[in-house]
Parts: C-alpha cells; structure tokens; sequence
C-alpha cells in the first residue's frame, strides 16, 4: 500500500469525520425526552472515550497494520477473537452507515416536505430511495482511490465543523435557563438515566478507531497516534458544548419533536435562511461520516480476507489500493439493511439502528481493551512496574467504561449482541477452523 496516502490532516479529519457525523445534529432532539440531565452522559461518555482513544493508539503502537481492532485482538487471543472482533466491527459499521444514511436524509426534510416525517406529505420510500443513493456514490468514490476518498474526507470535515463552532458560540447569548428544566424529566434513578442517555451518545463516538484501521497507508504510528487522541479530544468539546447550547436556546418539548434541532437553532440566531444552510451543512456532515465509513469497512474485510477468515476475492487491492470486492458487499449488504428497517418516521429508525451500531461496536472495543491488558501483562507480568504503568490505569478505566456501557442496554439488545458472538463462534468452527489445522 502507499504509506503515504494518508496524512496527518486525513488522519485527522477520517476520526473527526467519522464521530461529527449526523449524531450530534440529530441527538439533541432524541436525548431531549430525557431532560438536561443528558449532558452528563455526554460527558460520561467523552471521558470513556478520551480513555479508550489513549488505549488504541497504543494497540496501534504495537501492531501498526491495517484492521485497527481485528488485528489487536487476532495478536492477542488468536484467530477465532480476531474473527469474532472483526466481523463485529464489520457488522457495527454496516449498521452505523445506514443510521448515517438515515440522519443525513432527515436533515433534507427541512428543504422537501415528501422527507420530513412531521409532515403529510412525507414518503418513507423517497427517503429509502434518497438513503441508497449516497451510499452508493460514496462507495464508487471510495473505490476511484483511497487518497481521493481522504481529500474529500478533509474537505467535508472542514465544512461540518465550522458552523457547529459558529452555532455554539453565537448561540450561548440566546440561552434560557429556564429551558435547562426539567433536569430528569422521567423521574428514574439518575444514575440509570445517564446510562440510557449514554447508550444513546455513544453512537456519535463510533469512529475513535477509524486512524487505526488504514494503518499501512500512513506515514507511521505517530501520525496514528495524534490523530486518534487530538481528533476524540476535539470531538467530545463539540459535542458537550453544542448540546448545552441547543438544549438552553429551546424547550425540551420542542426540542424532543424537531427532526433538525441545529436548523431550529440556526434560525432563531440568524433568521429563516440561516437555516437552510444548516439544513445544508448536516447533510455535508453526514456525508463526511458515510465517507469515512465506506473507506473503513472495506478495510476490515480485506484484514480479514489477508488472513483467510474471508474469502479470497476480498484481499485483492486495486492499482489504487482499493478493496474494491470488500466495498461492494459492504453496500450491498447495507442496502438490504436500510430496506428491512424501513420505519414510520425518521427518528424512530434512527434510534433503532443507533442503538444496534452503538452495542456491536463497543464488544469490539471491549475486545481490544481486554488486548492491550494481555499485552501489559505479557510486558511486566503481575509486578510493581505493572502498578507503576499509567498504560495499565488507562487501559483499566476504558474497560470498565465498555462494561458500563453495555451493562446499560436492554435485555433483548444484549441477547443480540450474545446471539451475534455465539453464531461468528459457530460459523469459525464450522467454515474456518478446519481450513487453519
């Protein structure tokens, strides 16, 4: 692969693309039902993600090849974990790329009656039809060339976060605190609310992990490593900020049934056109995370296809090193995806896949956390330098932050993802394990 197709700034803007995506212009409006007490899972949730951006830019350090997470774990436990991992990580993506889908074609109802679900003349088929049609043009864009793929990234990237910045910033002059209440609007134990909340943002940090999985063409783990910490680190601010302010410029009750929270907001700062251009801006921003998310899972599939836990088809790269096989089954797969969760409204299927990306793509990070823990142990074995080791603290905190995390979603969203594990175990043994003796 060419090492040097990927630049700090791509590096940077792949991980802040991936996680800016279409969550933070949609999350506001589901997280309002909640109160402002959701702000504290966004800052729960930065904070976890602070930890485990720090855990995998040392995985990478380690390991630095293309598969991010599948190859960590495969270098830990061995090829049935690799596998399990990366067809988890490979399914999470699928799953994220159509809530991206989603999002991004909901924020367009603000510009067409026929895709805003609060609307009569709304069809949940043009926005079907709408969904397909940029995944797939980013899917050939991304097969055209990896390089070309990370200059639209940097340049998408761009363009979302300047009038989030902008919004936040002029919007803290237009809060009302008396919009900040109720601070639990459902009367549940606070502890147990926040985690609700937070199985809800997470889906806007899925993408910590995206510098990791390109890592053969980068300039070297140092690039991996900077981009990985300073592109979570600028997201959480964003995130945590941009909330607060949305959230103090508008009732929770209004907030709660906008399809487009920052158009709303956008037009009360600067008028009725405004917000068109905000309309505008979130569909680029979920445009930048589809592409990021397109480039990433074409990857896993061609780590996978490398070490024959796919099929060989897979691991062939074009003169652009591109998985071009891996790319097209991805998208094919997330077209039959976005049709079977086809729902009434928009919100409605973007939680649900929210949800579903959110639990697939934390085994896998509880899966690499658990990697670098082996790995110290290998290092220091049980001893005071292994006490001594802040890698070891971190690599703790990220843990028990995945735990956490999972522990807080419902019965039948867990029995999934143990479904999820218990059938990649089988399919090993039945399809694989004979082929690696």
């Amino acid at each position: 692969m060419n090492r040097k197709a990927l630049s700090l700034p791509i590096l940077l803007s792949l991980v802040v693309g991936n996680m800016i995506g279409t969550g933070i212009y949609v999350l506001p409006a589901s997280l309002a039902k909640y109160g402002s007490i959701s702000l504290f899972a966004w800052i729960f949730t930065s904070i976890g993600a602070i930890f485990f951006a720090l855990t995998l830019a040392e995985l990478n350090k380690r390991y630095p090849k293309t598969g991010g997470l599948y190859i960590f774990c495969r270098q830990a436990y061995g090829r049935m974990a690799g596998f399990i991992v990366g067809y988890l990580y490979w399914m999470a993506n699928m799953v994220s790329l159509a809530g991206i889908a989603v999002a991004s074609i909901g924020y367009l109802g603000y510009l067409s009656p026929t895709l805003n679900s609060n609307m009569p003349a709304y069809s949940k088929y043009h926005a079907l039809a709408y969904e397909l049609g940029i995944v797939w043009v980013f899917t050939i864009i991304n097969i055209i060339g990896i390089h070309e793929a990370g200059v639209v990234q940097l340049l998408l990237t761009i363009i979302k976060v300047i009038p989030l910045i902008v919004i936040s910033c002029l919007g803290l002059g237009y809060i009302h605190l008396d919009n900040l209440i109720p601070f639990n609007a459902t009367n549940l134990p606070v502890f147990s609310v926040i985690g609700s909340a937070a199985s809800l943002t997470f889906w806007a940090f899925i993408g910590i992990e995206s510098a990791t999985i390109p890592a053969e063409s980068t300039s070297g783990w140092r690039d991996v490593y900077k981009a990985t910490v300073f592109g979570t680190c600028i997201t959480s601010f964003v995130y945590i900020i941009s909330t607060f302010v949305l959230m103090g410029m508008i009732a929770s009750t209004e907030l709660q049934n906008t399809q487009f929270p920052f158009a709303d907001a956008s037009h009360i700062i600067f008028g009725s056109r405004s917000a068109v251009i905000i309309a505008i801006c979130a569909v680029i921003s979920g445009l930048g995370a589809l592409n990021a998310t397109i480039l990433v899972q074409g990857q896993i599939v061609f780590a996978a296809a490398r070490d024959r836990l796919f099929p060989k088809l897979f691991s062939h790269l074009s003169k652009h090193d591109v998985p071009i096989a891996g790319q097209i089954l991805s998208s094919t797969l997330v077209t039959i995806l976005l049709i079977e969760t086809l729902e009434p409204t928009i919100l409605e299927q973007f939680d649900n896949v929210a949800l579903l990306a959110a639990l697939f793509t934390l085994l896998t990070y509880l899966g690499s956390a658990l990697s670098e823990l082996k790995f110290l142990y290998q290092d220091h074995g049980i001893s005071t330098k292994l006490l001594r080791n802040k890698s070891s603290y971190i690599t703790l905190i990220a843990l028990f932050y995945c735990v956490w995390m999972i522990s807080n979603f419902t019965l039948i969203f867990l029995l999934i993802g143990m479904g999820s594990i218990v059938l990649l175990g089988c399919i090993y043994f039945l399809i694989f394990e004979k082929h690696m003796l």
